[in-house]
């Protein structure tokens, strides 16, 4: 059974789009979100502590990806970043950090958990994942494993609520599941509705060609629907695993390889549209 947490969240500059922290109770953990335009002046003692951090970076068709890394000092480690872009030694451009540092924390246990948060964000598979190596599973005592399990969990809540999802599963269907479909151009599809927009589900195939309005260069759905050709969620024409879009629109624009909107394609076995339900 879940319980409830709280979150303590303070704006230290008194804006939400500039550095956030954010504590939860009876933890000795911390987060910081820092966006990139502060990190050279940053001179907080916090941030310079021992920790794991994601650089969340967004693409110009608009898929999300993320680096993953560890520290001893995470800023000296963010203003490395900085310079290595400058010097054309990272070719990834990240708008904002979000660091998560600990009292009782040290190499052993940030590279594991440094591994740990490579291999559930690749899982959870809404975020490319930039990070090329790691650590592996460092080992620790069983202890140590239990806490810093304990500390990923925490990392996970932190971060859905500074509203990054990276470490959210993507949901599975259930008896109560309204499975609705979507037809057309050769395309045949099946999805239904999620917390965070509409999810089209493995096997779904979609469309043959997609229609001369529909290009990336003036449409963002069709900019998705290429990044995920090229990215391997569609190969083929097929889905190869369940992907949740923002919106039943963006899902139904996909499939079919046109501008449509969701709420008129998607539909029950009955024949009922979305939009009714």
């Amino acid at each position: 059974m879940a319980h409830g947490k709280t979150i303590e969240m303070f704006l230290v500059e008194g804006t939400a789009d500039g550095l956030v922290t954010a504590e939860l109770s009876n933890w000795n953990g911390k987060a910081i979100r820092i966006p990139r335009t502060e990190v050279d002046a940053c001179q907080r003692d916090d941030i310079q502590g021992v920790g794991v951090y994601l650089l969340f970076c967004k693409d110009d068709n608009g898929a999300d990806s993320v680096y993953i890394g560890e520290a001893e000092n995470i800023l000296k480690r963010l203003r490395q970043h900085l310079n290595d872009y400058k010097n054309d030694k990272e070719q990834y451009y990240w708008s904002t950090a979000v660091c998560f540092v600990g009292a009782d924390l040290n190499k052993a246990l940030i590279r594991y958990l440094e591994w740990r948060l490579v291999d559930e964000t690749k899982k959870c598979g809404r975020y490319e994942v930039l990070t090329r190596a790691t650590y592996g599973a460092t080992v620790l005592k069983e202890s140590q494993v239990a806490s810093m399990e304990e500390f990923l969990g925490n990392i996970a809540v932190l971060l859905n609520a500074l509203g990054y999802r990276v470490l959210v599963p993507v949901k599975k269907t259930s008896s109560k599941t309204k499975i609705l479909n979507c037809v057309g151009n050769k395309a045949q599809a099946k999805g239904f509705v999620s917390p965070a927009g509409f999810i089209v589900m493995s096997g779904s195939t979609v469309s043959d060609h997609m229609a001369d309005h529909f290009t990336p260069d003036n449409h963002r759905y069709a900019a998705l629907r290429v990044n995920l050709e090229s990215d391997g969620t569609i190969s083929n024409g097929t889905f190869t695993k369940d992907y949740e879009f923002s919106a039943p629109s963006a899902a139904s624009s996909v499939v079919l390889g046109r501008s449509s909107s969701g709420r008129k394609e998607w539909k029950a076995a009955d024949g009922t549209l979305l939009k009714d339900l």
